[in-house]
């Protein structure tokens, strides 16, 4: 029987294909603004692999033909390779501690000659595929504990070697794989605990720990003096309230410490404290400081930040123009290529040009979600929720980082920010849902 080959077809879904390429186009002619001089030879330059904009042009033509090669491929070889796929990745990630390349005080880069490999990005491909395959098998039933809690496990095992290697930002992007665990089911008490340390710890920023304790046990007293009616009904409630109080007391006077003593680098800590105008209370050395050098040192922690915003409010509405910014042709905004490409658009095509790039990433987010909800299987469905949860996260959290609203913690644009790691990463996530998308009438395993 004649079987036709696979080829290129209206059947792909072309509105996410077009939409991947112009976010891409975009952010390749903002890292082209960030370090084209008059003098340098356009052609020359774009081809040569030594400025990062010629870079990326070419990790852009690559993808393209990954893309074509994801496109032509059996869809029942992403359903049969996840677990070897997620084994390979945490073997890259362990492998990092060997063969690794130190970058910016972070131990999680993989030379190549050509580019730096970061495992910990391209590991979120094989996460998202294994949560996918281990959530669409017949036997597993999600609505136990156990399912739970290995699915927690396939999506929480990378943050701990992030962690290792000093990438605490890439390390809270796997947080993203809590929203298609929720689609399939994941009890929301967890998610509703995980918003309220989430709240707690930036309490936590704003206020001392005694002055938290102090408030939080008023509150707890506030509410067991007026539902004290209600415990003869409710013989639990008063357990459950003085549960939430130690709890409570336990993460702000115990965890909190902990996690800026030995989780967090002391430039991110620095950063996350000087962004709410306060010193880090945690740095030994802050009480030997006299008091005229810390605004200094709070100047120094905020600079990119500062800069940051300084070049995106001078775009304005319009912006000053293509290759017209004197903030980004100035230098004047540090790692602008990667962490903060988001000025580049801000200064060169001011509000207008921000605003079109939002409602392109949001008809690419909205676009994933159809494709999610239409499919059959929930192979696809998980992987759909887990790559539309990993690119909101990283736009979420990236924007906020450049308009001074999170703290810089090392997140890239998705599809924008310079980097051949970041853009494969998106690439192949982005083109493997496109390809599922085609049989979104069979049922995957």
């Amino acid at each position: 029987m004649y079987q036709r080959k696979p080829v290129i077809s209206t059947e792909k879904d072309w509105i996410t294909i077009w939409l991947y390429t112009v976010i891409s186009i975009i952010g390749i002619l903002c890292i082209f603004s960030v370090e084209y001089k008059s003098n340098d030879h356009f052609l020359q330059s774009l081809f040569a692999f030594k400025k990062n904009y010629s870079k990326q042009f070419i990790y852009f033509l690559v993808c393209i033909v990954i893309a074509t090669f994801i496109l032509l491929m059996d869809s029942k070889l992403l359903t049969a390779t996840p677990n070897v796929l997620y084994l390979m990745g945490i073997g890259l990630m362990l492998l990092t501690f060997v063969i690794g390349k130190n970058v910016n005080g972070s131990k999680s880069w993989i030379p190549l000659g050509f580019m730096n490999l970061q495992p910990v990005e391209t590991c979120k491909i094989f996460t998202a595929l294994a949560l996918s395959k281990y959530l669409s098998r017949p036997e597993t039933n999600f609505s136990k504990s156990r399912a739970q809690m290995i699915a927690s496990s396939i999506c929480f095992l990378p943050i701990v070697f992030s962690l290792l290697q000093n990438e605490t930002g890439l390390a809270l992007v796997y947080f993203a794989f809590l929203l298609p665990m929720y689609r399939e089911g994941f009890p929301p008490v967890y998610l509703i605990i995980g918003a309220s340390l989430s709240l707690l710890f930036v309490t936590a920023l704003l206020f001392t720990t005694l002055q938290l304790i102090l408030g939080i046990s008023i509150l707890i007293l506030l509410i067991i003096y007026f539902v004290k009616r209600k415990f003869k009904r409710h013989k639990n409630l008063l357990i459950t309230l003085i549960t939430i109080w130690v709890l409570s007391i336990f993460f702000i006077g115990i965890m909190v410490p902990f996690l800026f003593k030995n989780v967090f680098q002391k430039y991110q800590t620095e950063r996350i404290f000087s962004m709410v105008g306060r010193d880090n209370p945690y740095d030994s050395e802050s009480e030997n400081k006299i008091s005229t050098v810390k605004p200094q040192s709070k100047d120094k922690e905020n600079y990119n930040v500062k800069q940051s915003k300084i070049a995106i409010g001078s775009g304005g509405f319009w912006g000053k123009g293509f290759l017209k910014g004197t903030q980004t042709q100035g230098d004047f905004v540090p790692e602008q290529h990667t962490d903060f490409i988001f000025t580049s658009l801000g200064e060169n095509f001011g509000f207008v040009g921000c605003t079109i790039l939002m409602l392109l990433y949001l008809a690419l987010l909205l676009r994933i979600v159809m494709i999610a909800e239409r499919q059959r299987s929930a192979f696809s469905r998980v992987y759909a929720y887990s790559v539309a949860a990993i690119i909101f996260f990283h736009v979420a959290v990236n924007i906020c980082m450049t308009i001074g609203l999170a703290p810089v913690i090392g997140i890239t644009l998705p599809l924008m920010s310079y980097g051949g790691s970041s853009l494969f990463t998106f690439t192949i996530l982005i083109f493997i849902l496109v390809r599922l998308d085609v049989d979104r009438q069979m049922v995957l395993r």
